[in-house]
């Protein structure tokens, strides 16, 4: 590649949406407010799917009657107003509905990983939230929009130290565990990395991924310590259900008993993106092309021997990331097919191991070789399992 090439490449903006979560420190007013807006969101949410379902149960009965759309549920739902929601944002209505109306069209894609029927939302659920287009960021605050005739409004804090440049799109403010939080999508304007020629792959692997450069662990000890905190609390949660029945949730202990589960599983997930998030943004910087597996990952999680460890390694996390960041900075993801025989190829030769030659999670039992080495029955070469694998993923390229 040329200099003038890569002036060009630097030069090269793209809009994106870049979604920052923040936490909010709203006033004791303010706080009476966004307790009201998740309620009435929850409230527009029941209300909406019930007319939904009427209209659709209205259409069967009835063929000449439509079949209820977004715009139908909205105008009735708006018409039948009660004189209680002027005093609440009018575009908290108008988003659940939008959403509701996202839901029925991803009811129908069985691929979605959330695929499911939209069901109705509790004021037990320990997530409330809402939604709102008309939010703005003035002098490093948030301000909601004030309905009419409310006089008493105040700006909230937001948490310190956190870039918010862009356009603010639709936010989302939910509250969970007593604590406010807040969702910012902003609409920034990033440049194309420089080009460097490099190539490198991914071999994920349960606790840690290894590409050319080394090894990441995803599973550090402080995340490990996490974990087994986290089941003593799913014993003591579980044990407390099936000594008081229907009552365990009510009781005082158990929503504190819950409150630090959900504590303990916030703080494992922010760990683990964390650890993806810089190991992803050190790829792209670094290479041009990177190829990684195309892993059927609910499949895999359907084995009873490393579901756990499948469903904590975020390897659908890691893809997902790497790819919108490499659509960002003009990078390209190669995606291995599910059929490639990475693991049983000898990266010297090309022998593939077939039968009961194949290397397993314990190893070959008909050789008796470890699960970490592998021993190719053609050259008779050596090798470590993972970078083996990061050598015939390679070959791609």
């Amino acid at each position: 590649m040329s200099v003038n090439e890569v002036g060009q490449k630097k030069d090269c903006l793209i809009t994106v949406i870049r979604t920052q979560k923040v936490r909010l420190y709203p006033n004791q007013h303010m706080k009476v407010v966004l307790n009201q807006l998740c309620d009435y969101r929850r409230y527009c949410w029941n209300k909406a799917l019930e007319t939904w379902n009427d209209m659709y149960d209205l259409h069967t009965i009835d063929s000449s009657i439509p079949i209820p759309n977004v715009y139908s549920v909205r105008n009735e739902l708006v018409f039948n107003k009660m004189d209680w929601q002027f005093n609440l944002s009018s575009r908290t209505l108008q988003l659940t509905i939008v959403d509701l109306g996202i839901a029925w069209k991803n009811y129908f894609d069985k691929s979605l990983p959330d695929w499911g029927k939209p069901k109705f939302k509790s004021k037990k659920m320990s997530r409330q939230g809402f939604k709102t287009d008309r939010a703005k960021i003035v002098d490093g605050k948030l301000r909601l929009d004030k309905p009419l005739g409310v006089k008493q409004w105040f700006d909230i804090h937001i948490s310190k130290h956190v870039n918010l440049n862009g356009q603010l799109k639709t936010v989302s403010v939910y509250k969970e565990n007593g604590k406010y939080w807040a969702s910012f999508p902003l609409e920034v304007c990033i440049k194309h990395k420089l080009m460097t020629g490099k190539s490198t792959a991914v071999d994920v692997n349960v606790g840690h991924f290894n590409y050319t450069n080394g090894l990441i662990n995803t599973l550090p000890k402080g995340l490990i310590k996490l974990y087994e905190r986290i089941k003593i609390y799913q014993k003591c949660l579980a044990r407390k259900r099936v000594i008081n029945g229907g009552n365990a949730t009510k009781s005082n202990n158990y929503i504190v008993m819950r409150d630090k589960l959900q504590r303990d599983y916030r703080k494992a997930a922010n760990i683990q993106h964390d650890i993806i998030q810089k190991f992803t943004s050190n790829l792209v910087a670094q290479y041009d092309k990177i190829v990684i597996e195309d892993l059927n990952i609910k499949s895999m999680q359907m084995s009873h021997v490393a579901s756990k460890g499948l469903q904590r390694a975020l390897f659908g996390y890691f893809r997902k990331v790497l790819s919108y960041k490499c659509e960002w900075y003009g990078k390209e993801v190669i995606l291995a097919s599910q059929i490639y025989p990475s693991t049983q190829r000898c990266s010297k030769c090309g022998y593939v191991k077939r039968g009961n030659e194949k290397l397993g999670l314990q190893g070959n039992l008909k050789h008796h070789t470890n699960h970490s080495d592998y021993v190719c029955y053609s050259c008779g070469a050596r090798i470590d399992r993972d970078k083996n694998a990061v050598a015939n993923l390679l070959d791609l390229i």
